[in-house]
């Protein structure tokens, strides 16, 4: 079984973080929470979970990221957002992608928390952008090969799609795993934003971005992402 370090970013998230945290079995896995330091909401979770590395640094999901995939000598990172649980068979699906020599990168199945119809609609919607573009979002728990990874230069230190840039230059280095089981990520934000009007702004991100538009400039037109952690 391969080594498998879990990174978990996190921004005054301290209670989708400990939901995630009591959710998820963590046996065999070295689990690392990287914060900013001005999060004091975090002391009662750190409290409650000891055997956990918790590191430091400038706010921003790539720089965090990579702050934990510092201190990682694992086989595997996998970087899960706060408010997304793994499914039970994970390190399963890691040991499969494993045993491929040629996977550089793999992803699990998105999922959201709500019985809506449009929840069913936008899990539609990623699989369909997953299999025909090979693109997964970090809401996947994507999991890389530590060696790769660092061959890569880790997240490149971008305000906005760092995940979608580490995808499309991991998918350079080998193929993409896709498994089956859901990461199942909390619908909380869609919910507060309305879910035709956060979909619509992913669109149209997504779309600015691929048409050449700085990540700077993203950020500064997605209002939600810089009002909310």
């Amino acid at each position: 079984m391969p080594s498998v370090t879990i990174i978990i970013p996190t921004y005054l998230d301290s209670d989708a973080l400990a939901r995630t945290l009591e959710a998820t079995d963590w046996r065999g896995a070295e689990v690392v929470v990287a914060s900013t330091a001005d999060d004091a909401s975090l002391a009662p979770v750190r409290g409650a979970y000891p055997a956990i590395t918790w590191v430091e640094a400038p706010r921003g999901r790539a720089r965090q990221m990579n702050a934990g995939a510092a201190v990682s000598r694992a086989d595997w990172l996998l970087f899960l957002h706060a408010d997304t649980r793994l499914p039970p068979g994970w390190r399963a699906a890691i040991a499969d992608a494993d045993r491929r020599g040629s996977i550089a990168i793999g992803c699990f199945r998105f999922a959201l928390d709500s019985r809506t119809w449009f929840a069913r609609i936008i899990e539609a919607g990623v699989r369909v952008r997953v299999r025909l573009l090979g693109l997964p979002y970090g809401d996947q728990a994507l999991f890389v090969r530590r060696s790769q990874f660092e061959r890569a230069g880790g997240f490149a230190e971008l305000p906005i799609m760092e995940d979608v840039d580490l995808v499309r230059r991991m998918r350079r280095a080998g193929a993409l795993f896709r498994s089956p089981l859901p990461a199942v990520t909390s619908a909380r934000r869609w919910e507060r934003d309305g879910w035709s009007r956060r979909t619509l702004r992913h669109l149209m991100l997504i779309s600015l971005y691929f048409c050449g538009v700085s990540p700077e400039r993203l950020v500064r037109l997605d209002r939600g992402r810089m009002s909310h952690p």
